[in-house]
């Protein structure tokens, strides 16, 4: 009997690139010949030669990809850099929906090695590194990185330890950028430890571009249903829509903003007739969990917009009681020409200029005209005129701040449940009447009713920096940032400056009033608490700099008329502006 000799395996330490195109099913199905026929072209011309080049070789294709391996992590780094620049100039002209790009991963492992394939976790995790890679980006394993760091010019953003698919250890990632992608790559936000979301634009695909409102109107109602959930973690619009007419990867924004899943969708508005589309994506995997579109009656808007949000957050748990949904789609009021009005309204406010200011408080006015039972429109009306108090856009003081309180205590009448109407009208409490009391009682209370909402948080922490509560201010406002970390007209770093400097923190303040300035540099309460923190904190010539500026905004700015701007409750916090901006220069 013959004995069998033992089948010798070949193993070796080897470089591994997988690589495929993103979304390569969609652009199949969409038109499959075409496809093919670019792809096949993008690897020969843009992809092989880079490879044979830099000493490797294409092991096997994927179908929608191929695995190749290098003799080292430095020249795999290089030629995966090379051929995604080849690929991106090959494709530059194409349209971004039909834009064949590259996932790219690239580990370090040892393989088993066989004629026409290679195996193992070596290859399992470049594998599973191009998956979470961006399309036309590089994720590399930590024992590459360890490998080519300082030997060939290019930035990483570490990305943390990951759990990949099959893999029982967590590996460290790293993704691969050129410096000018890692001054732009913000910091990954951790996830919270509830189900987070972030609404991404609706894109508008209505005739009409005036119509880009009512969109945006549709995703912020979205929006503030889902934000309703206490068990919810909802990003602020605001911050949702610095995505706006960008192209987005899910995975990218679900990092940057720290949620677990993505909403994006559509919105066509037609004769009566409306249609809403829209599709959630676990951010983390890029998996489509639930798609679906909803059409009707203009006049049924609002029973469109409930279905949406109730399948949304069916999606994200199916355990969702029914009462729960039917809370989260409280409609605002019946009347869609008042709310239509009121919508318009919204992105004028925002704008933070006198004639958009103006517009706001006309069609805020002409939404309660239409429906005298809109709580949010009172208070978003009575916010306007605190804006315009603020800014020093005011032309008749006493009948504008009396007007102001009469559509605040509307507002908390009508408005026991509305959190829009809670929040605005009890910062016109503090801001216009000094009424500080009230105001916590009703910011506190809207907060309850939606917890997720960034700009009532934001408004709870200049509340309490009025009120001389700096402790409290600070976790208010950090709680409003993780909530929107990417609205500059959040003024948040403003009201952190306040704070520091009512807990004589002067050179923080002072940080945080650089970082205000920065982000919106004519906001006079930026500038004046700039030239008050730097001047108690020994640096004059910043102070008298900053205090010039605020001459330059508001020219009438007196010490015996600081309380018109800053209305603080302690007479001594007063006292403490009033002595830093004396200091700096300003005139009795």
């Amino acid at each position: 009997m013959v004995q069998e000799r033992p089948v010798r395996i070949e193993r070796k330490l080897s470089a591994i690139l997988a690589a495929d195109v993103a979304g390569y099913s969609r652009l199949m199905h969409h038109d499959e010949e075409a496809t093919h026929a670019k792809l096949t072209a993008l690897l020969a011309d843009g992809v092989e030669p880079v490879i044979a080049e830099h000493g490797g070789r294409i092991v096997k294709n994927t179908g929608d990809g191929f695995l190749a391996e290098f003799p080292s992590a430095v020249e795999a780094v290089r030629a995966a850099m090379l051929f995604q620049a080849h690929v991106h100039e090959l494709t530059i002209g194409d349209a971004e929906d039909r834009r064949l790009r590259f996932r790219v991963g690239i580990n370090i492992g040892d393989v088993i090695v066989e004629p026409h394939d290679i195996f193992g976790d070596g290859v399992n995790i470049a594998a599973r590194l191009e998956g979470i890679a961006e399309p036309g980006g590089i994720c590399i394993s930590s024992s590459a990185y360890d490998q080519v760091l300082g030997k060939i010019t290019v930035e990483f953003a570490d990305l943390g330890e990951q759990r990949l698919k099959n893999i029982e250890r967590p590996v460290r990632v790293f993704k691969v950028m050129d410096r000018v992608g890692a001054e732009r790559q913000g910091p990954t936000l951790a996830l919270p430890n509830k189900p987070s979301i972030a609404v991404l634009p609706f894109q508008n695909l209505s005739a009409d571009p005036e119509q880009e409102y009512f969109a945006d109107g549709v995703v912020e109602d979205i929006t503030m249903a889902l934000s309703r959930f206490h068990w919810l973690f909802v990003i602020a619009r605001n911050s949702s829509f610095t995505y706006k007419g960008r192209a987005i990867d899910v995975k990218q924004v679900g990092r940057e903003l720290g949620v677990r899943y993505v909403l994006e969708g559509s919105v066509r508005k037609g004769g009566n007739r409306i249609r809403i589309a829209g599709q959630l994506i676990d951010a983390q995997t890029g998996a489509h969990l639930w798609a679906d579109r909803f059409e009707g009656a203009l006049e049924d808007m609002f029973d469109v917009q409930d279905h949406v949000t109730a399948s949304v957050v069916s999606a994200i748990t199916p355990k969702v009681q029914v009462e729960e949904i039917k809370r989260a789609s409280r409609k605002p009021t019946e009347n869609l020409d008042a709310y239509d009005y009121y919508l318009r309204g919204l992105p004028k406010v925002r704008r933070m200029t006198a004639d958009a200011n103006r517009e706001a408080l006309q069609l805020f006015c002409k939404a309660i005209e239409l429906d005298r039972g809109l709580a949010c429109a009172y208070g978003m009306a009575a916010y306007s005129i605190v804006v315009r108090k603020a800014r020093g856009w005011m032309t008749e003081p006493v009948e504008e701040s009396a007007e102001a309180m009469r559509l605040a205590r509307k507002a908390v009448h009508l408005g026991g449940d509305d959190p829009v109407a809670l929040s605005m009208a009890a910062y016109t409490f503090a801001s216009i009447a000094r009424e500080f009391d009230d105001a916590a009682a009703f910011m506190d209370r809207g907060l309850a009713l939606n917890p997720n909402a960034a700009q009532g948080w934001m408004l709870s922490g200049w509340l309490r920096v009025w009120r001389g509560e700096p402790e409290l201010a600070l976790d208010h406002l950090a709680h409003a940032m993780r909530l929107s970390p990417f609205d500059p007209l959040m003024h948040i770093q403003a009201a952190m400056a306040y704070a520091h400097f009512l807990a004589s923190r002067y050179d923080i303040a002072s940080s945080c009033a650089e970082k205000a300035m920065r982000d919106n540099p004519t906001f006079l309460h930026s500038v004046c608490i700039s030239a008050a923190s730097n001047a108690l904190a020994g640096r004059l010539e910043p102070a008298q700099k900053a205090m010039a500026r605020a001459l330059e905004f508001n020219p009438d700015l007196r010490a015996s008329n600081l309380s018109d701007l800053a209305p603080f409750r302690r007479a001594e916090d007063l006292a403490l502006f009033t002595k830093g901006l004396r200091k700096a220069g300003l005139a009795e």
